[in-house]
């Protein structure tokens, strides 16, 4: 029997272009060809393996790898004798996302290869080719196909395999069976062992294997079926999958329309400042037309600037969305595709490539469209052009939050039921105070002891970046106070505010007793606790109770620059609570 010819190719699949009809799965992106030993790249793209070896190298190290347990054993093939010596990994970049990745020092042969994109030739064969001739005579047209040896044969020798005991047993399907099929899931055979198909896997070596190889190479290995160990590996992928690149994918096309919303807002923002600078313009002379003309050009300047900027945002985010969903869709499509083998076969570089967009850092979030807006100021003056005065300026300045600064006391300290107030100046990254208003600002003023207590502050917009904040507490206490713009705390904010209680002020005299400020009258009343004989109601000079010292009628206190004790206070410390407070 001739040598079987490579899973899945046809003998002349490396001289035909591509055919327009043909699926894109089974066309490698380099040679525009139907795949020849194809072969998965890290970043889960798979090239031919002579496209892959004329990869431009992008760097080049030496070093050694340790060789596996089942390669100290002998197997493995050509990577158990490219691992037993010191080798070169040559890194490249891939051709369809320009990701850097290793090859390994074995070359292309090391790689995984894509037992999905050999079944799609295959099946492209079927499908586009004309009649196939027979593999073993060459004469006969080919009806069909051994799973097993991978030939193609006609009736005839057809009959004469089945007749052969060493062929006997192989399955053998009709070709229009194959085609009527639409999908193929043939057994994937061992490279070492040629007829032997990869039905076992080691688990020590984590790879898959045949009957041979785990009695001889893998003896002292634990080798289990394929069927027993498909469910844990394949439940790893479609965690990563499900759990995590999904939400991920769907985060970057978000992020990417976000992106798209706001060149439009740039260019629309453009245009608007544009016609406005024009329509400004045509009233003027050549002067004006000359201002005219650096106004637009100045336009240009940021609109270029905020392009470049989003245009590398955008690259950035598609690249993010192309590595994503190519992993999404290697592993859905290994998955729902692959056979038991070809998903352990595949398992591997798809898990590692899979982790490492899970672990990557990169999910940009873009700023909201408003951050694109550019705006003419028609009435800023310009000065002078051609020994004219201008007016009209390009405002393309965003107000930058950690430059925004709090002034005045009514930030920290206030008075129960007075107006406290302080002024917010919005500047920029530069640390100009903005020419202008209008930016969303937010003031939140709450007990910090009663969450329901909460103060209700004004903002006045002063036009050039200042805002003015006024509020009126009606509970003593300490609050915190937020200041925000555009959603965001300015510095130091949150703030604490102190609010003192309500002064009280004295509402009687400050005297030296009740006798002397009220001429004599026997029913005038202190503050104090003083009393006179002789039928007097209040205090004087020397008798029982008098504090001494000049003291207020009101509530006795004796100091004159003092708050007014209210009833309450006064009735806890003085034994003549019964008294009345009276103004003489």
């Amino acid at each position: 029997m001739s040598q079987p010819e490579q899973k899945g190719t046809r003998r002349d699949s490396g001289t035909e272009p591509r055919d327009v009809s043909v699926s894109p799965r089974a066309v490698c992106h380099v040679c525009k060809r139907l795949y020849r030993d194809p072969r998965i790249l890290p970043c889960l793209h798979t090239f031919c393996s002579d496209c892959i070896s004329q990869l431009e190298p992008f760097s080049v190290s030496a070093r050694s790898r340790r060789r596996s347990p089942a390669e100290e054993d002998g197997g493995g093939g050509e990577r158990a004798e490219a691992a037993a010596r010191p080798g070169v990994t040559v890194t490249v970049l891939c051709p369809d996302c320009d990701c850097e990745v290793d090859i390994p020092p074995s070359g292309p042969a090391g790689l995984s290869t894509d037992h999905l994109a050999l079944d799609e030739v295959f099946l492209e064969t079927l499908v586009t080719a004309g009649p196939l001739g027979c593999d073993l005579c060459g004469e006969g047209a080919a009806e069909r196909r051994c799973e097993v040896c991978c030939v193609n044969l006609c009736e005839f020798c057809c009959q004469a395999h089945r007749r052969q005991r060493r062929t006997a047993s192989h399955s053998v399907q009709g070709l229009e069976e194959l085609k009527a099929a639409g999908r193929l899931c043939r057994p994937v055979l061992c490279s070492v062992h040629p007829g032997q198909e990869l039905r076992l896997f080691c688990q020590a070596c984590d790879l898959p294997v045949c009957l041979e190889c785990a009695a001889t190479l893998h003896r002292d290995h634990r080798c289990c079926p394929a069927q027993d160990v498909i469910h844990r590996h394949g439940d790893r992928i479609r965690q990563l999958v499900t759990a995590h690149l999904r939400p991920r994918l769907e985060r970057l096309e978000e992020s990417l329309k976000k992106v798209d919303v706001s060149q439009d807002a740039l260019q629309a923002g453009v245009d608007s400042a544009a016609s406005e600078v024009r329509a400004f313009a045509r009233g003027y002379a050549s002067a004006v037309e000359a201002h005219c003309l650096a106004l637009l050009r100045r336009l240009e300047e940021v609109r270029v600037q905020r392009r470049n900027h989003l245009h590398l945002q955008r690259a950035q985010l598609q690249q993010a969305l192309l590595d994503v969903q190519g992993g999404v869709e290697f592993a859905e499509r290994l998955l729902s595709c692959g056979s038991d083998t070809e998903i352990l076969s595949a398992k591997g570089v798809t898990l590692r490539r899979l982790t490492a967009l899970v672990e990557s850092s990169y999910d940009p979030r873009p700023a909201p469209p408003d951050h694109a807006i550019v705006s003419f100021l028609p009435r800023e003056p310009a000065g002078e052009v051609e020994g004219y005065p201008v007016v009209g300026v390009i405002h393309s300045k965003m107000v930058d939050v950690s430059r925004c600064t709090v002034e005045g006391e009514g930030v920290q300290r206030a008075t129960e039921g007075q107006q406290g107030h302080f002024t917010l100046l919005c500047r920029d990254s530069s640390g100009g105070q903005m020419a202008r208003g209008g930016e969303h600002i937010l003031v939140s003023i709450v007990h910090k002891e009663k969450k329901n207590c909460t103060v209700e502050a004004k903002v006045a917009d002063n036009s050039d970046g200042s805002y003015g904040v006024s509020y009126t507490p009606e509970e003593a206490g300490t609050y915190s106070l937020w200041v925000c713009v555009k959603t965001q705390h300015v510095k130091g904010s949150p703030f604490t505010l102190t609010v003192r209680k309500k002064f009280r002020r004295h509402g009687g005299t400050f005297h030296c007793c009740s006798f002397c400020s009220s001429g004599g009258d026997k029913e005038a009343r202190c503050g104090c606790p003083g009393t006179m004989p002789g039928g007097f109601q209040g205090c004087g000079h020397a008798h029982k109770g008098h504090p001494g010292k000049p003291h207020w009628s009101c509530c006795g206190r004796t100091a004159e620059a003092s708050e007014c004790l209210p009833h309450s206070v006064l009735a806890a410390v003085s034994p003549r609570a019964h008294l009345r407070t009276l103004e003489l």
